[in-house]
């Protein structure tokens, strides 16, 4: 069985989710509606009201609505790799590109960079040398339901890595990243579509 269900605490997004074809079968708990709830114990007690009601699942896809540039094929590619290798999750990822670790430092109490026992081998090493990472994107977490429910764990033992186009790339944490999505989304859209010109995107004002 398949359903695509909306938790929130909110009664006017509950609203919003149904008038798009959203499932709100009922509304999350305040204790589990705090800045700093974790996403596990939502996800698991959404899964226990779901089940109490005789459902069954075998795998809980996390479509979080910060990550908003993920595709349907996306959606369906991750699943079918979650299938085909058995894993016990699957997660987005994205090349760290430029931003490699190896080339973060700390700063002391006295505002001197420090390198970090990771760094770089020498200063300025070309980032083609240094090994590939990848950061955590956010668009995608599959994870098999006795995974979640029971090891209390997006990711398990064996996580699959579903790669991420930078394109597609967007987690949005604050206001920069919300005005860089609409941008991004604009693109895509002037891209596909005949008539939109990049000029009109390029002279766009927010």
């Amino acid at each position: 069985m398949n359903r695509v269900v909306l938790s929130t605490d909110c009664p006017e997004i509950a609203q919003t989710g149904r008038d798009w074809g959203l499932e709100v079968p009922f509304l999350r708990p305040p204790e589990l509606a705090q800045d700093s709830t974790p996403t596990v114990p939502v996800l698991q007690d959404v899964v226990r009201r779901l089940e109490a009601e005789g459902d069954r699942y075998d795998g809980i896809f996390l479509l979080q609505p910060t990550t908003p540039l993920r595709e349907a094929s996306d959606i369906d590619a991750a699943v079918e790799l979650l299938e085909r290798t058995g894993a016990d999750s699957v997660i987005s990822f994205i090349d760290v590109g430029e931003r490699h670790p190896a080339r973060m430092k700390s700063i002391d109490a006295e505002g001197r960079a420090v390198d970090p026992p990771f760094a770089e081998s020498f200063e300025g090493q070309p980032r083609q040398q240094l090994p590939k990472l990848y950061l955590r994107e956010g668009s995608i977490y599959l994870t098999r339901r006795d995974v979640l429910m029971e090891q209390g764990s997006l990711k398990g033992a064996d996580c699959r890595a579903y790669v991420i186009p930078a394109g597609r790339a967007c987690n949005i944490d604050d206001a920069f990243d919300l005005f860089l999505a609409g941008q991004m989304l604009r693109y895509r859209n002037a891209d596909t579509n005949p008539d939109s010109g990049i000029g009109s995107l390029l002279t766009h004002r927010a």
